[in-house]
């Protein structure tokens, strides 16, 4: 296209109006993203002070979290206690680390005076003590007392984590149905959730309990930034291309 057909094209009122619409339409897709990544920062930050009110609350019995999971509530994160007796030669194994230390935590279903059972995470152990005999003082027997946290199952396995090993004991993710049928414990008699156990000490020190990670990234306030500040320089640009158009003789800064 030569020259003087572009300045022609240009000059064309239609190919103005497209244009103007068409930078319009990406400021205010900019605009709305950074509005939308706002509403998202809100709903973050509500939601890590709710948690943050949940683990701080007084301990709640199995019961009400049983009920409260069957009617669809959100169970993580709240303060549970409940007592039964531990299966230890049923524990399941989850690869983890703790204080940069390789190791396991070690998943044991607990039984409660009903005959039905739930997995505790009773806390980390390292590599080197992953077996039971190396930590017989901490093997737990007679009716224990158990605080934590609710955490529900996992429905699907994490995007990208391998499959868990049931025969070796190495659990890679929290497959709740997995450890409960390779230990064979009947799944309508295992709860539909966790308790992970909470810092108090057991003996010999192994497992350490208290381990949960609660770590929900919040970046929403950079991305509302990035995107309103894409909207700024877009709207600058357009500013300024227009004055120079209609002051054609005006002094360049």
């Amino acid at each position: 296209m030569t020259e003087s057909a572009v300045s022609v094209r240009r000059a064309n009122p239609l190919w103005q109006i497209g244009k103007a619409l068409i930078l319009l339409a990406v400021l205010v897709i900019l605009v709305g993203l950074g509005t939308w990544q706002v509403q998202r920062l809100h709903w973050k930050e509500g939601l890590l002070a709710d948690i943050a009110a949940r683990k701080d609350a007084p301990a709640v019995p199995l019961s009400a979290i049983e009920a409260m999971a069957a009617s669809g509530g959100d169970i993580e994160y709240r303060v549970v206690t409940t007592t039964g007796h531990y299966l230890n030669n049923k524990e399941r194994d989850f690869l983890a680390t703790y204080a940069e230390e390789p190791g396991f935590h070690i998943y044991t279903p607990l039984q409660l005076d009903d005959g039905r059972f739930i997995f505790v995470n009773r806390g980390f152990v390292p590599s080197e003590a992953k077996e039971p005999e190396m930590r017989k003082q901490g093997q737990l027997t007679g009716e224990q007392t158990v605080t934590g946290l609710a955490r529900a199952k996992l429905v699907d396995r994490p995007s990208g984590m391998p499959d868990n090993d049931p025969v070796k004991n190495i659990f890679f993710w929290r497959d709740l149905d997995a450890m409960a049928s390779s230990v064979g414990l009947p799944k309508d008699k295992v709860l539909p959730f966790f308790i992970d156990a909470d810092k108090t000490p057991n003996p010999q020190g192994l497992p350490i309990g208290g381990v949960t990670i609660i770590d929900l990234p919040n970046s929403h306030l950079q991305y509302a930034v990035t995107w309103y500040g894409l909207a700024m320089a877009l709207a600058a640009i357009v500013a300024i291309s227009w004055w120079r158009k209609h002051h054609p003789d005006a002094p360049s800064q």
